[in-house]
């Protein structure tokens, strides 16, 4: 699936007719761009979106962490998804929450993280591939190697910091299962320069119904 990253209900109304974006993913960064306060913008943002809402916890305690989980869920209802991050507590409140309400563990960096993050019970291991590229040298080979790890388990990788179509297709190419990406990356995908000058010959030498 691909999904919208962002916080703005203005753009989660100019996808919502599309028809091919199938959810958002938020962040505590994107939520600080909208002028709403998070708990209107997750409410208007979940009446909106087709599918699921991310919403990325930001307590940093365990108990904290489930408390605000937990808030999410009433706030977003049966579209949440919680972001959990990558880290030892993080692992621990996947495993406390997942039955309860879906889990995605996000800022994966190593197949290891990937591989707690199936035996946690989360549903999602998020990998930035862009921003891995940057600090690791290689975000594709970071999805592949994901990929290696949660062949045989019902954990998909949802793909994330992506800054250009070709590396959006790299990633499903190397394995992942979704994307999430920003207003413009999306229309991006959409388009190619041949593609338009291909519908241009069409449009010059073609006879059609209209």
């Amino acid at each position: 699936m691909i999904y919208l990253d962002s916080a703005l209900v203005s753009e989660a109304k100019t996808v919502e007719n599309w028809g091919w974006v199938k959810g958002i993913t938020t962040n505590p960064t994107l939520l600080a761009k909208s002028d709403l306060p998070p708990e209107t913008a997750l409410k208007q943002l979940a009446a909106i979106s087709p599918g699921e809402l991310y919403y990325q916890l930001m307590a940093t305690d365990f108990q904290g962490m489930v408390t605000e989980g937990r808030k999410a869920f009433d706030i977003i209802g049966d579209k949440t998804v919680l972001k959990v991050p990558a880290t030892a507590v993080g692992f621990q409140v996947v495993a406390h929450l997942s039955p309860e309400i879906p889990c995605s563990v996000t800022a994966i960096y190593s197949a290891a993280q990937a591989a707690v993050a199936t035996e946690a019970g989360a549903k999602y291991a998020i990998a930035y591939v862009n921003r891995a590229t940057r600090l690791l040298g290689d975000g594709l080979a970071l999805v592949q190697e994901m990929a290696t790890i949660l062949k045989d388990s019902s954990t998909e990788i949802l793909a994330a910091s992506l800054k250009s179509p070709a590396e959006a297709a790299g990633a499903l190419i190397a394995g992942a299962d979704h994307l999430t990406l920003p207003l413009e990356m999306l229309d991006a995908m959409t388009t190619h320069n041949l593609s338009e000058q291909t519908i241009d010959e069409f449009a010059q030498k073609g006879r059609g119904l209209v």
